[in-house]
């Protein structure tokens, strides 16, 4: 009965973590860089699946496995008067997509409330539980 405690914790946990990289990602979302090597790149949280939770029983919830960092290659523009422009007159700016980590945001935000409501719920339903007794 406690390991819903477990469970909506470590939601929690990931939600939080996630929040974090979107934060990070929306601060580092108009850095440039003279070469697409040194520019920021976006990064997500990657969490484990509830079919992996189940291969070690020990372990329920949410785990997160680690953070990646986005393929999709950085804008180029063409700005020769640039302090970081390379060579050929080229700055290489950040492949953060604002709106998508605003979504990101909004719906790690919603899935930590209702983490926050699972554990409040539970909490109420076993005071009522314990209540009944007297």
């Amino acid at each position: 009965m406690f390991k819903i405690f477990d469970i909506a914790g470590s939601g929690m946990s990931a939600q939080q973590v996630r929040l974090n990289t979107v934060a990070s990602n929306l601060a580092n979302a108009g850095d440039v860089a003279g070469s697409p090597e040194e520019v920021y790149r976006s990064r997500q949280p990657v969490f484990s699946t509830f079919a992996d939770a189940l291969g070690d029983a020990s372990s329920v919830g949410v785990h997160v496995r680690g953070i990646v960092e986005s393929t999709a290659p950085p804008t180029q523009q063409y700005s020769p008067g640039h302090p970081q422009a390379n060579e050929d007159g080229y700055v290489f700016s950040s492949n953060v997509n604002t709106v998508e980590e605003m979504v990101n945001m909004m719906s790690a935000s919603r899935s930590y409330q209702n983490n926050i409501e699972v554990l409040n719920t539970s909490k109420e339903l076993m005071m009522r539980t314990l209540t009944m007794g007297q």
